[in-house]
């Protein structure tokens, strides 16, 4: 874990600030390595770093944030279904537009164009072969992953 990582959790409120040291060097209590596990494993499952500081400003007055804690890890799970299941739209019209250039393909000798692309266009006159914009923004975030 890098420095500055550290620094952006203490300025979050997620870590407290460590003791220094003689020559100015951070050092941290073993209490701060549990509480760096901690957050890497509530960002692991999507929690922010502000909603985390929020619930251990929380737990560090004494309160009790786990209704807090469980609402908010079911959104995210409500979230990642959600996403789940666009991809499997994505996938589903990705299918089919496989097909549809497989058929064209067929009826297409090699030495000539099938103008695949060109059926992305707005002025396509075929409606199958027109994808929602959002294809294009999912399909682009996971090829860049």
């Amino acid at each position: 874990m890098s420095p500055d990582t550290l620094r952006l959790y203490e300025r979050k409120g997620l870590l407290p600030p460590p003791v220094r040291s003689t020559n100015g060097y951070r050092c941290y209590s073993p209490d701060s390595v549990a509480r760096v596990r901690l957050i890497r494993a509530a960002i692991s499952i999507g929690f922010t770093l502000d909603e985390l500081a929020a619930i251990l400003k929380i737990r560090n007055a004494g309160g009790t944030p786990c209704r807090k804690v469980r609402e908010l890890a079911a959104c995210k799970l409500r979230g990642l279904e959600h996403q789940i299941q666009q991809m499997n739209d994505l996938r589903d019209q990705l299918r089919a537009l496989l097909e549809e250039w497989d058929g064209l393909l067929k009826h297409t000798s090699k030495n000539e164009r099938a103008n695949l692309l060109e059926k992305f266009s707005a002025g396509s006159s075929r409606e199958s072969t027109t994808l929602p914009r959002h294809f294009y923004a999912a399909l682009t975030r996971e090829i860049r992953r």
